[in-house]
């Protein structure tokens, strides 16, 4: 396998009339595809897309994550969404943890069991289906393409196969092994072998005709429960039998004439949306992209925001989140007002925590309804633990707890923690008297990247004039914050160019320059299908309505756009 991961081809937009997907995997995109020109909407095609992800890059997603959607419902001109996180088992609380002898300075490792929140995904998908689906096909068939890749087998891509690899090789590195399910002879598939999951076809088929009952009840419950006793968690079946999703009403704020739809805490959508507030105030076009000045105003504006997100958001029903406070607009122009060019900003700790195994796909239909999805197991396979004959393994979202007594998003049970995936929609900034228009579903996976790529790659078209292709391909930046030596540090993809870092650390930025080949994966993979080709109209120009979908998919990863 090159690891290299050289860019070398050009791909242009996909563009279509009738309907459009866009995953980061090929197979996966056939499978929603397919749903469309059976009858099914945005919501049923984005639920067969999370599934087949499931069977394909099941080192990033699966029944055992969460989920997150939105849905732009053409008819009405409304955004509703649901909110897929689990909770954190009812008796895993803080004092529970310090019995055990864990403190905020010594935590449980990521890959233990005690880690391990109730998967959210399969109630998500169930619930998407019956609140935003077309009702013209049952969930068994929406599932049905998921189904067959796993019982007959499909080729493992590349990119997949060398993340697959590689997350086996830190799971050993932590004393932990792969359950056989995921392996092919105690091995991670390479890249074009065949891979077959008959135990994930089990399930799948399983939650197409019982629904979540399937999953929260009965023989996967019980795998579940037994799997994390037996590695010392203390998950129970009542507490999944008691998870629910949550329907949601996403935040948003506008941006010059349009608007940016984010899912609420306990989701960090807030951040992409603190993020683009601040940097409204600063004449980006004119700096140019990608420029010294663009990129310092860009990282100097994350941590804020980042660091805002980190110190007020967590589960609301934990906590009270001043959502309405941050997103003032004079809050961010008092924020902007900290920025200045020579750097003369203090570091404030935030206490991130990197890395991230995600998936995020979109859809629009026929009809102009669109899906924007996100669906995660946190790292690479999560705990790493697999339920008996279930053919998936367990996330360890609970790893981002905070043991710190009064801290927002500490540790405590039947909590959510805060959630890093995040889905979006980009609507015209319609007035009070006005339904918004549907302008685009957007995504970028990838921890903390994801508020910071949903943020560049909407700049790239609003104030660049990038097509969506362009606006995916465009080398990005990734600010980050280390724990260890409490510093922030800009990474910086290949194609940036060499004289921009040396300006940015002139500036007082610690710079990681360049970023190639596989490392590429910290700045996500991201999925965009626009209604129309707005990005070449210049801020006020009218849009006029138009069929005409236009996609890009991140060559960061092995998906592609497809459209009909």
């Amino acid at each position: 396998m090159d690891t290299e991961l050289t860019f070398t081809s050009r791909r242009s937009p996909v563009v279509c009339l009738h309907g459009c997907v866009a995953s980061s995997q090929t197979l996966a995109s056939n499978a929603g595809l397919d749903i469309l020109k059976r009858g099914g909407n945005a919501a049923d095609a984005a639920v067969a897309i999370a599934a087949a992800l499931a069977v394909t890059e099941p080192l990033s997603t699966g029944p055992g994550g969460d989920a997150f959607c939105l849905f732009y419902n053409e008819h009405t001109r409304e955004i509703r969404g649901i909110n897929g996180s689990g909770r954190s088992p009812k008796a895993q609380t803080l004092d529970f943890l310090e019995g055990r002898g864990y403190t905020a300075e010594a935590p449980p490792s990521p890959f233990d069991a005690l880690n391990i929140t109730v998967p959210g995904a399969p109630a998500c998908w169930c619930d998407t289906v019956k609140l935003f689906g077309s009702h013209k096909l049952s969930l068994r068939e929406v599932l049905s393409g998921a189904v067959e890749l796993a019982e007959v087998g499909f080729p493992v891509a590349e990119v997949a196969a060398h993340h697959w690899a590689t997350s086996v090789a830190t799971l050993r590195d932590n004393g932990k092994e792969l359950g056989g399910d995921l392996l092919i002879d105690g091995h991670a598939p390479k890249c074009g072998q065949v891979f077959k999951n008959p135990s994930l076809a089990r399930t799948l088929r399983e939650l197409g005709e019982l629904g979540k009952p399937a999953f929260y009840q009965g023989r996967v419950a019980q795998a579940i429960v037994d799997i994390i006793s037996q590695n010392g968690g203390i998950m129970t079946l009542d507490d999944l039998s008691s998870h629910d999703s949550e329907v949601i009403t996403p935040i948003s704020t506008e941006y010059k004439d349009v608007r940016l739809w984010e899912p609420p805490p306990n989701s960090q959508g807030l951040a992409a949306l603190l993020l683009l507030n601040i940097l409204e105030n600063f004449p980006l076009k004119a700096a140019g992209h990608n420029s010294p000045d663009y990129i310092h105003v860009l990282v100097e504006a994350t941590r804020l925001a980042q660091t805002d997100a980190m110190s007020y958001l967590g589960d609301p029903d934990h906590v009270t989140i001043p959502s309405e406070t941050l997103l003032d607009k004079s809050y961010s122009c008092q924020r902007a007002q900290h920025i200045s060019m020579d750097r003369a900003m203090k570091d404030i700790e935030p206490g991130l925590m990197t890395g991230s195994d995600t998936v995020y796909f979109c859809v629009i239909d026929s009809e102009g309804n669109a899906c924007s999805f996100v669906n995660s197991i946190y790292t690479g396979f999560g705990s790493g633990l697999i339920p008996k004959d279930c053919g998936f393994s367990l996330q360890n979202r609970g790893a981002f707890f905070s043991l710190q007594r009064n801290h927002i998003n500490c540790v405590a049970g039947g909590k959510r923690p805060y959630h890093t995936i995040i889905p979006a929609l980009l609507t015209d900034s319609a007035t009070e008297s006005q339904k918004p228009r549907l302008l685009a579903a957007l995504g970028v996976m990838g921890a903390f990247m994801q508020p910071q790529g949903h943020v560049q790659v909407l700049l790239n078209m609003l104030e660049f004039g990038m097509n969506p292709q362009q606006a995916l391909d465009a080398p990005r930046v990734f600010v980050q914050y280390d724990n260890k030596t409490n510093e922030w540090s800009v990474n910086l993809e290949e194609g940036v160019d060499e004289g921009v870092a040396d300006e940015l650390r002139r500036r007082g930025h610690k710079v990681n320059w360049p970023i190639t080949g596989h490392k590429r994966s910290r700045f996500g993979r991201g999925q965009i299908i626009t209604v129309g080709d707005w990005w070449n109209l210049s801020v006020g120009q009218s849009r006029p309505p138009t069929r005409v979908l236009w996609a890009g998919s991140d060559p960061r990863g092995d998906g592609c756009a497809q459209g009909y």
